[in-house]
């Protein structure tokens, strides 16, 4: 895995004095002359990225497939159903596909509501519990989704799946793998998904979320992504998607594959469950591997040869880990190319890029090191809107 290529740094409280990042407003002429000098010296760098989202609650438990979504820096939308390029200052969209919101097949939301459902990154709070987790998805929900997730007749929060749509780093752990695009590429994925019907087919075994995934990866990447019809009978999962693209970075190194993974956020909420696939599912459980093994051996014997052939995935070991400090502390905010070896670590020592998380052998883990580390923590695809 290569290392970590520029990113972007900006201390907004450097720049502008006590007004910080939310002072912007009172800076707009000057933000808008910087935002200019960027798009003139920076060179264009569009990516795409898969987020393999780890499983959680009750669902996840009987369910430890977990959730795939497509993170899209360039790609930024007007409506939740409605896209179109990044200006600079955007961190584009994160899309998926969802289950009975609204009707519609695919949802586009912005990148820092998508994972702390909020609008600035500096109101991402550093711990929370379930409480406060439902009052900021509600806030967002009522600022921004009410045509999606409308109010009840007596006026409180709906129930139902739009709560997926915001505030994911509350529930689970997500790894990123993100690989370079270009403007071409992202002009044709908004003009195709603006043009095509967008209404909802949501099924479990053939047109899930990480089908979607799939497909989107496959307009940027031609056959990169495929199914498993060995360890995954034939199912789409997220973590044989995150497979398949991790084997083709490998292969086309032109591509610049980075790998990070955003931590769940400090709380009482319940922590995520590593991702599975289909076969991985039934060895790695007790509940189901027992009772397959008392009654059907032979069958239990190939499914674990079809793991151990083609469904164990090893994640990248130096994947720079993030967390909701890293946001709330405003470094990822457009500004200007920063060399990572040069910044300061936590400690206030010059250090090294990024966070060299030990991210488990196994896909989905979340054995990274609490403390984290030193050095800068931006978030590469995000960070990276030179325009």
């Amino acid at each position: 895995m290569k290392q970590p290529r520029k990113m972007i740094w900006c201390k907004w409280s450097r720049l502008f004095g006590a007004a910080g990042v939310r002072g912007r407003a009172t800076a707009a002429p000057l933000l808008l002359a910087l935002a200019g000098v960027l798009v003139l010296a920076l060179p264009a760098h569009a990516s795409v990225t898969l987020l393999m989202e780890e499983p959680y609650g009750t669902f996840g438990a009987f369910n430890p497939t977990g959730h795939a979504a497509v993170y899209l820096n360039h790609v930024c939308a007007d409506t939740s159903t409605q896209l179109r390029p990044c200006a600079p200052g955007e961190f584009g969209v994160v899309i998926s596909r969802y289950h009975k919101i609204d009707g519609y097949d695919w949802i586009a939301i912005p990148l820092i509501p998508y994972l702390y459902a909020v609008d600035n990154a500096a109101d991402v709070p550093p711990t929370v519990d379930r409480q406060q987790v439902a009052q900021l998805r509600d806030a967002y929900r009522r600022a921004h989704l009410e045509a999606l997730a409308p109010d009840t007749a007596s006026g409180l929060a709906p129930g139902g799946e739009w709560t997926q749509l915001v505030g994911s780093s509350y529930d689970r752990t997500i790894h990123g793998f993100e690989i370079d695009s270009t403007p071409e590429q992202d002009a044709h994925f908004i003009a195709y998904f603006n043009d095509r019907r967008n209404v909802g087919h949501f099924n479990l075994f053939f047109h899930n979320c990480a089908d979607f995934s799939r497909n989107v990866l496959g307009m940027y990447l031609p056959g990169a992504v495929h199914r498993n019809f060995i360890a995954d009978v034939g199912l789409t999962t997220p973590k044989q998607v995150a497979r398949s693209l991790l084997k083709y970075g490998d292969e086309h190194p032109e591509l610049g594959m980075f790998a990070f993974i955003i931590r769940q956020v400090p709380g009482s909420v319940p922590r995520s469950h590593a991702v599975h696939g289909v076969a991985e599912s039934l060895v790695k459980s007790k509940k189901y591997l027992i009772p397959m093994a008392v009654l059907q051996p032979e069958l239990t014997a190939g499914v674990i040869v079809a793991y151990l052939a083609t469904g164990r995935l090893s994640l990248p070991k130096d994947a720079t880990v993030y967390d909701a400090e890293d946001f709330a502390a405003g470094t990822l905010q457009p500004g200007v190319a920063f060399d990572p070896a040069d910044a300061p670590d936590d400690a206030g020592h010059q250090g090294n890029a990024g966070v060299e998380g030990s991210a488990a052998s196994e896909a989905g883990g979340t054995s990274t090191p609490e403390g984290g580390g030193g050095g800068v923590r931006t978030l590469h695809g995000a960070a990276a809107l030179q325009h």
